[in-house]
């Protein structure tokens, strides 16, 4: 009896650190997205561990954090950078809930795009430590999509071969 009621406190004790975690991982992304949407630029950068990697929509978009500072800085320095609200999100956690993994669907300028990431516990709390964007494409739309996109995009497959 002594062994279930240990497992079961275990058990509840995961569960309540899960939701905790979940809470946590959730209101990091919703700030990290708010701080955008309010041209916050330190609080953007802040909420993103120092080896952070922001993956764009464009094929050449790999930025390292440093790199997609620099890139961003005009943008928030105009008072408006980009503003995306989650309509639908699901986040994963590691056994030891240090690390979290998380896709979601954005509403956007682009309209719906998708993003999906990794945050990761510090002694600062949670950090996004990698995050991929992509604009969606409709099923039905998908041929046309593949045509605009050929011109440019088989000259840079070409040019990522060499």
């Amino acid at each position: 009896m002594k062994s279930v009621i240990i497992f079961l406190v275990t058990i509840c004790g995961f569960s309540q650190s899960n939701s905790i975690a979940n809470k946590n991982v959730n209101s990091l992304l919703n700030n990290w997205h708010k701080a955008a949407a309010d041209a916050n630029f330190d609080t953007y950068f802040n909420l993103m561990t120092s080896d952070a990697v922001f993956i764009g929509t464009d094929a050449t978009e790999y930025w390292t954090k440093q790199a997609f500072m620099t890139y961003a800085k005009p943008h928030f320095d105009k008072g408006k950078a980009w503003s995306f609200t989650a309509i639908d999100r699901h986040i994963y956690f590691s056994q030891n809930n240090k690390m979290a993994w998380f896709d979601e669907l954005l509403n956007t300028q682009m309209k719906i795009c998708r993003g999906s990431g990794v945050a990761e516990l510090t002694k600062y709390g949670w950090k996004i430590k990698h995050y991929v964007l992509s604009m969606t494409v409709p099923n039905q739309l998908s041929t046309e999509v593949v045509v605009i996109k050929t011109i440019i995009e088989d000259k840079l497959i070409k040019d990522l071969k060499k």
